[in-house]
């Protein structure tokens, strides 16, 4: 429902206020939209007016090139016209373009392989250059999977240039062809970009010289629907930041009336439309009363660039000045600390920009952003951000993709007679390599032989030789176990996999997760598994297939998952397991019509579950933290004996001179220790805070966070735990308990949870503490099972007609509701955690 509001208010909004997104007070100079071998003037529904490339007068064409149109019967809309003509080139080729004036302009390039008879487009390998910039080395569209039109932003300068003039160089290479379907070139408003900005971490300002050029990495707005060039006095595109929120539960959409959004001086609507300024992402309510979460969205780049980050803001919000106070990261470095938007702009919905520069020299791939509440916690928990503008700078170099300087592009190709030369030169030090090469590969095979027993199988990772503490009844493999023991990981071949699957046959498929689908499947000696098969579309990917197959080659334990084999063949990833015939722990609790599990099977399972997390953390020959503990990754055998899975985001504890793992937070929302998401120190007290969550979910059989519910009601951990605090955790019980429960094993139970929640990890219980505890609870369920009679014991927990009802004031009381949810689950790589506020009592 609020969605709907949300989305309806919008529209009216859109409807309404269009024509005030649009005004501006700027009118480039420069204003060249040019159709590349197009044959008319073609006018786009945003005011732009193409004009083709041949004939143009400020236009310089080199004379060997082509035009090409697309198959005329394919269909094409106004705004996707430019692709359907293109100009092509067979050897180095230049578009000189003149200016009225100097200074930095825009750039767009428009790039499409459409079918053609005459030239094979998708193969074309090309670079381009802009004024001694390399924009592009090496670009096709050969590698993609799925081929869509591309736009290319580009902020160049033309001050150091000789004429007003832009030179556009393509240069096919080793025999392609290049191609462009269509230019754009606009001058920009003086101060558009700024000549030095904030560093992170912080530091004296950064200067940015002039002649520094910019791709457009990212454009978005925050909270806000797409914005196209018809909404941009400039004709950016915005895009919404959906995609890109780590984690969407913790952050909502807010929006207020774009006739009311004021440019203070300093500030022109040209930096960005009001639309994008009158919405936002603010943090969500937790139903908390200390929230220390931020709002986190991330962004891949690439590594070894200067990015300028500009973020936009403005305090729609709030109703009185300076009550709107929170913090600002970058790549989890402090940007901006206790920030106050309308202390800057001295009044309320009022456009306000910052630009920083973070250096991704050392490897980095990824750009973090986050808001947050301060330090100081005398404001209100709140953080907002509007828009944000990421802008890759070129390289001392003078590139913008690679280290590749514009003279190392487009260089004269050398004489005939050099080349001949050349290429002799080339063959004859190839070939000396390729003998070098062959003699140490012979030379290494030859030692591996006489190292390594014949029929030993050569494997991407060793087999595993680590013999731990487990109770396992699985012996450890040995170098003399056949290839189908459980105890050796081996390579799978995928015609194999596809066998025992039936090609995957959508019948037999188990579950889907973020990884993947996961079938059932048969190999050739009978042996039932589970093979999981890697989506090459999910954000889960090689990291994660790589560190599950680590981690359980070291493991061997009864209440862990065994992995059997795996597969990396034709861009496959398949991980093959032992089949767990009772599917995972959440289906038998709820949203499935399986028999309800009693009080002794749950707590069984919980035992068995926690036996293998101690295992983990204590008994293998490194401490390990599985990082994602909870419902679904529990899985249950033909006998409902508990084994952990899916080791994916794992990682290796702290040594003996460490006290946590400084990592990133990942993680499942509703289990995510909080304390790990504020410091990104992981420690085992991680996984206790999540089994925490677990033994909450066995009690009451619903979600760890359900929004359908009452807001006092979405955490379960929040909830159950104001019950646990009165001494009434039986009235929040799965109702199918009701009658069967010993109250004292019940109390015991509830106790160990609440110590599993503590707020902070020093107050939790050890994995053994809370398996000791379980098993307390067990032993209890069953000495009263066995001396007393169940239907006249007020040890019991009795009937309660009522019980539905007594819940909190306010509640509508609909606990056997949250049966029917859907098995929804928010995997995140950071994310909000509701705050559990405790007071932990000693066992």
């Amino acid at each position: 429902m609020g969605n709907s509001i949300w989305i309806c208010r919008i529209c009216i909004l859109w409807v309404f206020c269009v024509p005030y997104i649009v005004l501006a007070s700027f009118t480039p100079q420069d204003c060249f939209f040019i159709d590349c071998g197009g044959s008319k003037v073609m006018k786009l529904g945003d005011g732009r007016v193409f004009k083709p490339d041949s004939g143009n007068s400020n236009v310089g064409l080199s004379p060997d090139s082509h035009a090409v149109i697309s198959d005329p019967q394919v269909a094409i809309s106004d705004d996707l016209f430019l692709y359907s003509s293109a100009r092509v080139f067979r050897a180095k080729s230049t578009y000189t373009i003149s200016t009225n004036q100097i200074g930095r302009h825009w750039l767009r390039l428009y790039f499409y392989p459409f079918e053609n008879p005459y030239y094979d487009v998708k193969s074309a390998v090309f670079s381009v250059v802009a004024n001694g910039i390399t924009l592009m080395y090496r670009f096709s569209f050969s590698n993609s999977s799925k081929i869509a039109p591309v736009l290319k932003e580009y902020v160049v300068d033309l001050s150091g240039t000789s004429s007003k003039r832009l030179s556009l160089t393509l240069s096919p290479f080793n025999g392609s062809i290049a191609f462009i379907n269509g230019i754009e070139v606009v001058s920009l408003p003086n101060k558009q970009f700024p000549s030095s900005a904030m560093p992170v971490p912080s530091g004296p300002e950064v200067e940015i010289p002039p002649h520094v050029a910019f791709e457009t990495a990212y454009r978005v707005n925050m909270g806000g629907p797409l914005l196209t060039p018809k909404n941009d006095s400039l004709w950016r595109t915005w895009e919404p930041d959906k995609p890109y929120l780590v984690n969407t539960a913790s952050a909502r959409n807010v929006s207020g009336n774009p006739r009311l959004i004021k440019y203070p001086d300093g500030v022109s609507i040209e930096i960005a439309p009001n639309w994008v300024y009158c919405t936002a992402q603010e943090m969500a309510d937790a139903n908390v009363s200390d929230q220390t979460f931020n709002i986190s969205w991330e962004f891949a780049v690439e590594h070894g660039f200067t990015y300028l980050i500009r973020m936009h803001f403005c305090d729609f919000v709030s109703r009185t000045l300076n009550t709107l106070v929170f913090n600002v990261y970058i790549n989890r470095k402090s940007a901006i600390d206790s920030f106050d938007p309308s202390s800057k702009t001295m009044e309320l919905s009022a456009a306000y920009f910052i630009d920083f520069v973070a250096n991704l020299s050392k490897g980095s791939n990824r750009i973090l952003v986050q808001v947050g509440p301060p330090t100081l916690r005398n404001f209100p928990s709140n953080a907002i951000l509007n828009g944000l503008e990421i802008m890759k700078m070129s390289n001392p170099s003078g590139s913008l993709d690679g280290n590749f300087p514009a003279d190392f592009i487009v260089s004269k190709r050398p004489s005939k007679k050099n080349w001949v030369v050349l290429a002799i030169s080339s063959a004859s030090a190839g070939f000396a390599i390729l003998v070098l090469i062959s003699v140490a590969f012979f030379l290494y095979l030859r030692r591996i032989c006489l190292k390594k027993p014949k029929d030993q199988c050569s494997s991407w990772l060793p087999v595993p030789t680590h013999v731990g503490n487990s109770d396992s009844k699985v012996s450890i493999g040995s170098s003399t176990s056949t290839a189908y023991s459980l105890g050796l990981n081996r390579i799978l071949a995928f015609s194999e996999i596809c066998k025992a699957t039936k090609n995957f046959d959508e019948s037999l498929v188990l579950g889907v997760g973020g990884f993947g689908k996961v079938y059932r499947g048969v190999l050739e000696n009978e042996t039932l598994v589970a093979v999981k098969r890697g989506n090459p579309r999910s954000r889960q990917g090689f990291t994660e297939f790589r560190t599950e197959i680590e981690m359980l080659s070291k493991l061997r334990h009864r209440h862990l998952v065994s992995l059997i084999g795996y597969c990396e063949e034709l861009n496959e990833r398949i991980l093959v397991y032992e089949y767990m015939a009772g599917g995972p722990l959440r289906k038998h609790l709820y949203g499935s019509n399986l028999q309800p599990l009693t009080w002794k099977q749950r707590l069984e399972i919980c035992i068995g579950a926690a036996k293998g997390l101690h295992y983990l953390h204590t008994g293998a020959a490194e401490s390990i933290i599985h990082r994602d503990v909870k419902t679904t990754n529990i899985l249950l055998d033909e006998n409902l004996t508990a084994k952990v899975a899916d080791f994916g985001l794992s990682k290796l504890g702290p040594t003996l001179d460490q006290t946590h793992v400084s990592t990133a937070v990942k993680g499942s929302f509703g289990y995510l220790d909080p304390e790990y998401y504020r410091r990104q120190q992981l420690t085992e007290k991680s996984d206790v805070y999540s089994f925490g969550v677990v033994l909450m979910e066995v009690l009451c059989a619903r979600p760890a966070i359900n929004p359908a519910l009452p807001r006092e009601q979405v955490n379960i951990a929040e909830w159950a735990m104001n019950w646990q605090k009165k001494g009434k955790l039986e009235k929040i019980i799965d109702p199918h308990l009701i009658g069967s429960i010993n109250l004292k094993s019940l109390r015991k139970f509830g106790e160990t949870a609440e110590k599993c929640l503590a707020e902070y990890g020093t107050e939790r219980p050890t994995m053994g503490d809370v398996l000791w505890n379980l098993e307390y609870a067990l032993q209890l369920q069953e000495a009263c099972i066995q001396t007393v009679s169940a239907e006249n014991s007020a040890n019991y927990i009795p009937e309660i007609p009522e019980w539905l009802p007594q819940t909190e004031p306010g509640s509508n009381g609909d606990v056997g509701g949250a049966h029917a949810m859907s098995d929804r689950e928010f995997d995140v790589a950071s994310s909000g955690v509701f705050s559990q506020l405790m007071d932990p009592k000693g066992r």
